[in-house]
């Protein structure tokens, strides 16, 4: 019984749909675990919810402009740029 239904979950077929719910929850269990380790407003352990609300707006603005982001504020916001050049300069 269990070798049919394995058989059945493991075709060719379902390897994208394996990869796309895997690419998923990778990216969601990274941002679970970027904002358990990083975001100035949760607190994990119970010393530090006793603080109650801090005035961190320095910690605040470094969360809130990662790495990640300040890399693409320097791209060009295009998606394919050889393609939109060519479409929009007829030679």
């Amino acid at each position: 019984m269990a070798s049919s239904s394995l058989n059945r979950w493991l075709r060719p077929e379902v390897y994208p749909l394996f990869a796309t719910v895997g690419l998923a929850v990778g990216i969601c269990g990274m941002q679970l675990i970027r904002n358990i380790s990083t975001n100035p407003e949760v607190r994990v352990t119970k010393a530090n919810r006793t603080a109650g609300v801090l005035e961190n707006f320095e910690e605040g603005e470094k969360y809130a402009q990662h790495g990640f982001r300040k890399f693409l504020r320097t791209q060009v916001p295009e998606v394919m740029p050889s393609i939109n050049k060519f479409f929009s300069n007829p030679n």
